[in-house]
C-alpha cells in the first residue's frame, strides 16, 4: 500500500525501500519529513547530514551523489539549518 509516513529528521532512519521524501518541515517546534512510502517494501537505512548555515560543505558530493532536501529554521534559535542526503 502506498501512503505518507511522517519521520523526525535524524541522522540514520530506516525507511521502505523507494521512499520518496516529498517535504521537511517543522511541527511542534521539530523538523519532520513527509514521505511517500510503499509499506510492502523492504526497510533500508538512509543517512542525512545536518549542516548550518556557513559550515564547510566540502565533503558533501553535490556533483554526484548526495542529495539537498531541504532548509528548517529553528524555531527558538536564529539558526537555520541545509538538510542532504548521503547516499
Amino acid at each position: 500500500m502506498k501512503t505518507i509516513w511522517k519521520y523526525e529528521v535524524l541522522n540514520v532512519l530506516e525507511m521502505p525501500e523507494g521512499a520518496k521524501i516529498l517535504s521537511l518541515q517543522i511541527q511542534n517546534d521539530l523538523p519532520y519529513f513527509w514521505v511517500l512510502v510503499d509499506t510492502e517494501a523492504d526497510k533500508e537505512k538512509r543517512v542525512f547530514s545536518i549542516y548550518s548555515t556557513g559550515f564547510n560543505l566540502e565533503m558533501l558530493d553535490l556533483n554526484g551523489k548526495d542529495k539537498y532536501i531541504g532548509t528548517y529554521q529553528s524555531p527558538k534559535t536564529d539558526f537555520v539549518w541545509h538538510v542532504f542526503e548521503i547516499i
